[in-house]
């Protein structure tokens, strides 16, 4: 299937400064892609390139086959067939829902684009909001219409700019889900931009974890858990805490938590010290274990209970108990590793 977008190489500059470099990822038709990074990683600088508001420095950009990016050349934003979702909705308070939406359309009668608007105010499960005007309607209903907007002009490919942070966490979740939902029920293509990993993950095909300008890691939301390529991809995914420990063979390490074997060969020689990631799910409850630790902290989640845990040793790690397994700060809790997804990093001296 060939690329919708493809970005090669690109790199963009603020005066000297390179804020994105030699950066590239393809994009396939009707997939959802988002790109994660912390405030500052060049994230929002890569959605404005692609949207044509950022000139490239170098590389190229390539929309069906076609550039629309090089240094020295930016095809017009209008011209580029996409649509576009902000954090701030950007809805002109002076006009009403239908007139907000239908915006952007040209040669069109009035009766026409009103149509066009009711149609995509029941896409996005708000049909009789067309006479509303913005200050009427609460922050996801303006984020939807936004969505409805953007959609206006049918886009094969639609940019969303942390569209959903200034909701509330649940609005936010239960929002981002269902914009996923009905971009794949349209075919269209979205690329977000968002520094929280829970939406990156649930929302995402694929996901590029970005810092200083340069992305990290692309791949599936699984892999970037189980398989990140490095220690800040490990340490910047989920949560976790990394203890020292020595390789004893290929795909064991040694720690102060035991002898740890999982599903990898590493290719230093033996007695190399590594660090070792646990998650709060590769430490379980096991009240027959030798091993134990004391509760420092805990947070209850619903179904689990997130506890701090101090080893003999004195560091601490996270684990994920049944929320039923109810234990008072200060308890001794038998825990067992089980870590099939072994992840050790070399450990720098």
């Amino acid at each position: 299937m060939e690329a919708l977008l493809s970005l090669n190489n690109i790199e963009c500059r603020y005066d000297d400064n390179a804020v994105v470099k030699d950066l590239s990822f393809h994009l396939k038709p009707g997939s959802m892609v988002c790109l994660l990074g912390q405030s500052g990683c060049g994230k929002t600088t890569v959605l404005r390139s692609i949207a044509g508001f950022e000139p490239l420095y170098s590389g190229e950009i390539h929309k069906h086959g076609k550039t629309i990016s090089k240094a020295g050349f930016t095809l017009a934003p209008e011209k580029r067939g996409l649509g576009m979702v902000f954090q701030d909705y950007a809805l002109f308070p002076h006009l009403d829902v239908a007139s907000n939406i239908s915006f952007a359309l040209k040669g069109q009668s009035k009766a026409e684009k009103r149509q066009v608007a009711e149609q995509l105010l029941e896409t996005v499960g708000l049909a009789g909001y067309a006479d509303r005007y913005p200050h009427e309607l609460s922050g996801g209903q303006q984020q939807r219409i936004a969505l409805a907007r953007a959609l206006a002009a049918k886009p094969d490919l639609i940019l969303m700019d942390e569209p959903f942070s200034n909701l509330d966490v649940e609005l936010r979740e239960r929002l981002g889900l269902e914009v996923r939902e009905i971009l794949k029920q349209q075919g269209i293509a979205a690329i977000l931009v968002t520094h929280d990993q829970h939406e990156a993950f649930a929302l995402g095909d694929m996901v590029g974890i970005m810092k200083d300008g340069c992305i990290l890691q692309w791949d599936t939301p699984f892999n970037l858990y189980h398989e990140p390529a490095n220690r800040f991809v490990a340490d910047f995914i989920g949560q976790g805490v990394f203890l020292d420990g020595r390789l004893i063979s290929p795909n064991a390490v040694e720690t102060e938590v035991g002898v740890i074997q999982g599903d990898r060969a590493y290719p230093w020689p033996t007695g190399t010290a590594v660090e070792v990631l646990l998650r709060p799910d590769d430490i379980v409850p096991d009240p027959n274990s030798k091993l134990t630790a004391e509760i420092t902290n805990k947070a209850f989640k619903g179904a689990t209970v997130l506890y701090t845990l101090k080893l003999p040793t004195g560091n601490q790690v996270l684990s994920l108990f049944p929320s039923h397994d109810d234990h008072p700060i200060g308890t001794r809790v038998g825990v067992r590793i089980n870590a099939d997804h072994l992840i050790s990093f070399h450990k720098d001296k």
